[in-house]
């Protein structure tokens, strides 16, 4: 059949030039007979005559390609079965070989076919799926024999009785040689690590001379002693810092330790009982020596902005992050805050315009903060503006009493206004957040050539880099307290409006949950402050009212919480609640005897919004963190995308993985 149809193809077609000639013939017979049966006799032998030599020419034709198709498959078998790479044919979908050559064979170390074999029981762990996919590489190297073999392929579809099936070719190159030189290349890379001793000055104050050798010694002891079995390169190149280089093979087995050394100097104590705590930044997957370096020295700066006492590992991408179990300490002294003061009043002093922006959906700490900002400005004479949040959102009451002010009289501005009145002189002060996601306006944030960060959270992965001034403390309570702080050195207490003062009060009294949680002998002094500015603290007391509504929703959270583990209580709310409510439903749960954290979720569209709250024990913040969110040891929050089932599991096997590292 297939050489009939080759013989029409290869058959010139001349039928319509003799049907032509004929009628031609034809017409010349009714006008002249003698001459149109000459032409009639002439179109008959020139027929017979093409018949003759299309048959030859099609014979001719035919052995031609007879031949060539021959050849071919000749020379197609042999490559299958002495090609220089192992050859496998099998049916991806029931794993069954069909064929394979000797080369296969040997790599297996069959010595005979392969016939009805699974080929998973010949090469294990092996998996056809990238084919199926319609991948023509596998995306992982398959070891056999001890050898290792990057796999090519390709599916042909076949007809078996009327079925469609496939067929898969694959061809194994061994990359044995590579691999291993590739391993120990990317073994071999350098890391750099920067070990700095968190409490310093804290640990050796007030100390003799004899037991701070013991204590440094001590230190010096536990940091070589995890050191040596790298056999890396260590020194000691400040007081307080160390310099720690070693071979990319030996970081898999200090995260295995999880990071030992934390502990062991962590059992360093002065005479007081206060223990040595120690935090490193290391780099790694650096083009040069000196990029190592700026990486291990950002991930240092970022463990001791994020409270000290842990890890920090930077690559090219991203941040990793080890331990931060600790309490924090607070560190903070007054001379920091008065050269941030100083700092911060040049830079409103300079600028046209000073915008102050929170995060979103702000809160009582965040709008405070705002307002001690905007003080300052108007002492330093700058037009200032607090950029608001559209949405309904916990602060909304306070902004309303600010703006009932004289002063705050069109202050509060869109993102978009605040566009239209930016220049490159503006000044754009960030509170509360450190995140550039987490503003209200990211544009803004971008649009600003001087900005200035005052936050207290721990700093994340992402955080708002090459601040003109960044007055970052992990430490302090709240934002409102910072910048009170700073108020401080700026202006007198009759400078601060009353109203402003007891913003300020308001978020310190927020974060601290009633001056319960992270409090220190500087949380008192800034209150003390801001209550002589005339804050009273029976209006803030009232601003922490709720209604009826509200009072019973937060109990209905509370009833519906479950323990998950050993004082971990957590509410799956199944409708959309406030943000307030649950944030006080987490508040309140810690209210409950054996509860040491609290986690209340609830679905907002098509995220789920997660408020965490801690008695200081527990790390709310390293447990969200590992799901998208954010803030401190004892107070973190979320807003994850998702349904409420896959997050509210997420969450749970994020609290597994913390008490399993803890």
């Amino acid at each position: 059949m297939r050489k009939k149809k080759l013989s029409r193809l290869l058959e010139p077609g001349l039928q319509l030039y003799f049907v032509c000639l004929l009628v031609f013939a034809l017409v010349s017979f009714t006008l002249n007979p003698l001459l149109g049966g000459t032409e009639l006799v002439i179109v008959l032998l020139l027929y017979l005559y093409f018949r003759h030599s299309s048959g030859q020419r099609q014979k001719e034709i035919l052995k031609y390609i007879d031949n060539v198709t021959c050849n071919v498959d000749v020379a197609t078998k042999d490559t299958m079965i002495n090609a220089p790479l192992p050859m496998v044919i099998f049916r991806p979908e029931s794993d069954e070989v069909i064929w394979s050559n000797d080369r296969f064979l040997q790599l297996t170390g069959e010595r005979e076919h392969l016939f009805d074999t699974k080929l998973s029981s010949v090469v294990p762990g092996f998996s056809s799926r990238w084919l199926m996919e319609g991948k023509t590489e596998c995306p992982a190297e398959v070891e056999l024999s001890g050898r290792k073999y990057l796999v090519f392929g390709h599916l042909v579809r076949t007809d078996e009785k009327g079925a469609h099936s496939f067929l898969a070719t694959t061809y194994w190159v061994d990359v044995t040689d590579y691999s291993m030189v590739r391993e120990q290349y990317y073994g071999s890379r350098p890391v750099c690590a920067i070990l700095t001793l968190d409490n310093y000055e804290e640990l050796l104050k007030g100390v003799s001379d004899t037991a701070k050798s013991a204590i440094l010694s001590g230190i010096d002891e536990k940091l070589e002693e995890w050191t040596a079995p790298s056999g890396g390169l260590f020194c000691k190149y400040d007081r307080d810092r160390y310099l720690f280089l070693f071979e990319e093979r030996c970081l898999p087995q200090l995260q295995e330790g999880k990071f030992a050394v934390l502990d062991a100097v962590r059992s360093v104590l002065n005479p007081k009982g206060m223990p040595a705590t120690l935090s490193i930044g290391m780099g790694r997957d650096a083009d040069t020596f000196q990029e190592l370096f700026q990486y291990a020295a950002l991930s240092v700066e970022m463990a001791l902005s994020r409270g000290g006492d842990q890890v920090v590992i930077k690559n090219k991408f991203n941040f990793e992050f080890f331990g931060g179990h600790a309490k924090e300490l607070e560190k903070r002294t007054k001379v920091k805050s008065r050269v941030m003061s100083s700092a911060l009043g040049e830079l409103i002093a300079d600028a046209s315009n000073v915008f102050v922006m929170g995060h979103k959906f702000p809160d009582l700490d965040c709008i405070g903060a705002a307002a001690g900002v905007c003080a300052a400005a108007r002492k330093k004479g700058s037009p200032v503006y607090i950029i608001k949040d559209p949405n309904p959102n916990p602060a909304a009451d306070m902004a309303s009493r600010l703006a009932a002010l004289p002063e705050y009289r069109d202050v509060f501005l869109s993102p978009q206004d605040a566009m239209i009145k930016a220049d490159s002189r503006s000044l754009l002060v960030v509170v509360d957040t450190n995140r550039p996601e987490q503003t209200i306006s990211e544009d803004l944030l971008l649009s600003c050539n001087k900005v200035a960060v005052i936050d207290h959270h721990r700093r994340a992965a992402t955080y708002i880099a090459d601040a003109a001034l960044n007055f970052h403390e992990p430490y302090a309570s709240s934002a409102s307290e910072l910048v009170t702080e700073l108020l401080q050195y700026l202006l007198e207490p009759a400078d601060l409006l009353r109203t402003e003062a007891e913003a300020l009060l308001a978020g310190i009294v927020l974060d601290t949950k009633q001056f319960t949680m992270r409090t220190g002998s500087r949380t008192f002094d800034a209150a003390s402050f801001l209550r002589r500015a005339g804050a009273d603290t029976g209006d803030v007391r009232r601003l922490f009212q709720n209604d009826l509504d509200g009072t019973i929703a937060r109990y209905d959270i509370i009833r519906n919480a479950r323990m998950y583990r050993s004082g971990v209580a957590v509410a799956v709310v199944d409708h959309t609640v406030g943000r307030v409510t649950a944030a006080q439903a987490a508040d309140e749960l810690l209210n409950i005897s054996g509860v040491d954290s609290s986690f209340v979720l609830f679905p907002d569209g098509e995220r789920v919004i997660i408020s965490a709250r801690s008695m200081g024990d527990t790390n709310v913040q390293l447990i969200l963190e590992k799901l998208g969110g954010g803030g401190n040891a004892t107070a973190a929050g979320g807003q994850i995308p998702g349904e409420l089932g896959d997050v509210a599991r997420s969450l749970l096997s994020a609290i597994d993985q913390y008490f399993e590292s803890n």
